[in-house]
């Protein structure tokens, strides 16, 4: 039993796509949880009793962060008394308190109430969204200096530069700031410190379309309906199903 691990699978429903590289999220739903127990060994300890001085007992605390945002999503039914009594058999050697047959059963039986919780609560978060979007979208549309294409991409132009515009073939340096309609951000380049180079047809459609439309040297603003966003799928747990997105993108240069 020492050198064993249980693995519990949450199939993803949905996936990320990137801009730059995968946008920076903390949490991301769709993984494979693998619970190595003979790795815990630096785990046991109470919160609030661990220093956390030494290289050792830092990655330690990293480990136990690192499963603790994996287990989120079954939070709700975790026993932690039970779980860490199973760490404790693992690491003495005691044989397993509960049969290897009756754990699978459990553990299929945990992963399909998870992932069912999972679609359900993204169903009325994408009905949210979407009725969110399409109310915003219909205002903002009729105020001054909105342009909506045919597509229901929305754009505004916070400043025209004279430079030449990308097409499909080129690469393009931007710096640009995303977030969310109630201002959350998710992603900007202005905070890595530096321009974010990617391929003009290698974001989501949206966000393609619209740096088509910018003259190098301009900034403009983007309102990117979910259907030419990330859709039903949404992106990690940041940008949810049907999200509107509105990103700043200041347009540097074009790479050929």
């Amino acid at each position: 039993m020492a050198d064993q691990a249980l693995t519990v699978t949450f199939r993803p429903s949905y996936f990320s796509r990137n801009l730059e590289r995968e946008l920076p999220m903390r949490h991301k739903i769709g993984f494979t949880l693998t619970i190595a127990l003979v790795s815990l060994a630096s785990c046991q300890t109470q919160p609030g009793t661990s220093s956390l001085e030494t290289d050792d007992q830092k990655a330690s605390y990293g480990i136990g962060l690192q499963m603790g945002s994996q287990l989120v999503p079954a939070e709700s039914h975790l026993d932690v008394d039970a779980f860490m009594a199973g760490v404790r058999d693992a690491m003495a050697g005691n044989e397993p308190a509960v049969p290897q047959d009756q754990l699978q059963v459990a553990l299929q039986a945990l992963n399909q109430a998870v992932m069912e919780e999972e679609t359900q609560r993204r169903e009325v978060e994408g009905e949210k969204n979407t009725a969110e979007g399409e109310a915003f979208l219909a205002e903002n549309a009729d105020k001054e200096g909105i342009i909506v294409t045919e597509s229901g991409l929305q754009y505004e132009v916070l400043r025209e530069g004279d430079g030449p515009k990308p097409t499909t073939s080129d690469q393009v340096s931007i710096h640009y700031i995303g977030t969310l309609l109630d201002g959350t951000q998710f992603d900007s380049s202005y905070d890595r410190g530096q321009p974010a180079t990617f391929g003009v047809t290698g974001v989501i459609p949206g966000f393609s379309e619209g740096l088509q439309l910018m003259s190098t040297g301009s900034h403009y603003k983007f309102y990117i309906p979910s259907e030419i966003g990330y859709g039903p799928n949404g992106s990690g747990r940041v940008i949810g199903p049907n999200a509107t997105l509105v990103f700043e993108v200041e347009m540097l240069e074009i790479i050929q």
